[in-house]
């Protein structure tokens, strides 16, 4: 279907990425940039505590969290019914910025904006955005949802860069390249990247995703892993965030 005009529409951008690659780092940026758009932000943790909401620092922005599931099965239900109740404040944002765990394959987060008729007539996927850990990639590389991650995305921050050797990056830009020869690819460190580079690029593009995988839109598309869980712990002191990260 071929949209004579999207003024109405919401742009929404996924943003997406494996565990600790940065992902909440740059939608702190987002949420505090004078870009002069207002911005709604659902987030997705998987996890009993909601550590993502608890990362992100003060903003003006709305930010709804859907927690102990995957964004794009266990409560797709809730990502359209929260959508829905977004819409009837339309007025109030200008932009959509949805955050999925890391663990989450993204295709069937596009796939709600277009197999559910209601979500058709509101949304605009304005762009798949991917972080990528320049540092841990490679210890997730073979996992599917890091490869889906980075095939299906329109923006890439390779993250972290102060990290990793000129080589090294080299050799992960190739890697990436080899995966998904569309994307915007941009070399980051702390998740800094120009707001003009990651909201309104209208990027998304429904055939090239069909070409990636012809049956994303099916029913069926999405397996989420069972086998993968999370625990919580809470702990009144600091942690130093630097070894957490090694």
């Amino acid at each position: 279907m071929v949209r004579a005009d999207t003024t109405d529409f919401v742009p929404v951008t996924v943003l997406t990425g494996y565990l600790g690659a940065g992902k909440t780092t740059l939608l702190n940026r987002i949420l505090t940039y004078e870009h002069g758009k207002k911005v709604a932000v659902i987030v997705n943790e998987f996890g009993e505590v909601g550590i993502d909401n608890q990362l992100i620092i003060n903003a003006d922005e709305e930010i709804f969290e859907m927690n102990n599931g995957c964004i794009c099965c266990t409560v797709r239900g809730d990502l359209m019914r929260i959508i829905g109740n977004l819409m009837k404040r339309r007025n109030k944002f200008d932009h959509l910025v949805i955050e999925t765990t890391g663990l989450a394959d993204p295709a069937p987060v596009i796939q709600t904006f277009f197999v559910d008729e209601d979500m058709r007539d509101k949304i605009s996927l304005d762009a798949v955005v991917t972080v990528v850990d320049a540092k841990h990639i490679w210890q997730h590389w073979d996992a599917d949802e890091a490869q889906e991650q980075i095939a299906f995305a329109d923006v890439i921050l390779i993250n972290k860069t102060d990290l990793v050797t000129p080589e090294q990056l080299e050799e992960l830009e190739k890697r990436i390249r080899a995966m998904n020869a569309m994307a915007k690819i941009y070399r980051t460190r702390n998740s800094e990247l120009e707001m003009d580079a990651l909201l309104g690029v209208k990027a998304f593009d429904l055939n090239r995703a069909l070409e990636i995988d012809p049956d994303f839109l099916g029913e069926d598309a999405h397996q989420h892993d069972e086998t993968v869980g999370s625990i919580a712990i809470v702990e009144s002191g600091a942690l130093d965030g630097e070894k957490l990260n090694y």
